[in-house]
């Protein structure tokens, strides 16, 4: 849950964000071929795949900026930065995710209605080549750190677009031996339906932090027990607030009660540090209120 201030932090940063560069790159040339070859064959299963190759695109260019935009530093109004930016766009990327998926589920099921005729031959060439893009952007993507959430959106998005190639592909070989036209619109479903169960993923951990949600691993009664049974002096933890900026960059805010032998820095300093070797949370506000000894409680 820790933020990287490190410059082993912002090289990968930079990794990752050189890698959705090329992998941008690679879906958004190919697609227009999906496209032309999807409209040329008659195939749901290619014109599914450019669709989804499009969302790709978009959502690798928001990715993109995402990372571009979190090198910005924190100003008057947004002080936090712009992280949270990579977090949101993880967040659209996956509600594209769901609208391209019923999409697909949309035309499959007017094509089992009214069966269109399809060309094998050229479908399965598209699809070979779509394969072969998106392959390479999947390794591409995969070389990089899989705990940044943006990385993870971007890599299902080529993820399910591969599985989209894969089922056209399968789809081509089974319209050039057999003639059963049906099978493009029924891989187009199978294909639907993996990625709506990859979208709901990124959906719900983007969601989590958008809502302020407790980083991943968080119990504060956990946190609340640590705090009292290894700092002598600290009689109470109350208002226990943690979220994240984004995946790695967690915060905690809380008030803690002392007793008359700790100073309010030292408490400080304490629980700071517990937090942060514990539960790896480097970003701690703590507020102090001090217990009153018995004499002084007589006196008021």
């Amino acid at each position: 849950m820790a933020h990287d201030h490190s410059s082993q932090g912002h090289v990968r940063g930079a990794g990752n964000e050189r890698a959705i560069a090329i992998a941008a790159l690679i879906t958004g040339s190919y697609m227009f071929a999906e496209v032309i070859g999807g409209l040329a064959s008659g195939s749901l299963a290619l014109l599914a795949d450019a669709g989804h190759m499009l969302s790709d695109f978009v959502s690798l260019v928001l990715a993109w900026l995402a990372f571009r935009l979190a090198r910005r530093p924190a100003d008057w109004r947004r002080t936090y930065g712009y992280d949270r930016f990579s977090v949101l766009a993880a967040f659209v990327n996956g509600i594209t995710l769901f609208v391209i998926a019923g999409w697909i589920c949309f035309e499959a099921y007017k094509r089992f209605d009214q069966p269109v005729e399809v060309l094998g031959g050229l479908m399965l060439w598209v699809a070979l080549g779509g394969l072969v893009a998106n392959i390479l952007s999947f390794w591409v993507l995969s070389r990089q750190e899989s705990d940044n959430l943006n990385v993870r959106a971007a890599l299902l998005h080529v993820a399910g677009d591969l599985l989209g190639s894969v089922g056209a592909l399968i789809a081509s070989i089974v319209i050039i031996f057999t003639g059963w036209m049906p099978i493009d619109p029924l891989l187009s479903v199978l294909v639907a339906l993996i990625i709506l169960r990859s979208a709901w993923r990124v959906v719900k951990e983007s969601g989590h932090i958008l809502l302020e949600g407790a980083p991943k691993g968080f119990d504060s009664k956990e946190v609340a027990g640590a705090i009292i049974a290894e700092i002598p002096g600290i009689t109470d933890v109350r208002h226990i607030h943690a979220w994240s900026i984004t995946q790695e960059r967690a915060m905690v805010t809380m008030e803690i009660t002392v007793g008359t032998d700790l100073s309010t820095l030292q408490a400080k300093k304490s629980v700071k540090k517990l937090l942060e070797e514990k539960f790896s949370v480097e970003h701690t506000t703590v507020e102090v209120s001090r217990l009153l000894s018995a004499e002084n409680e007589s006196s008021k």
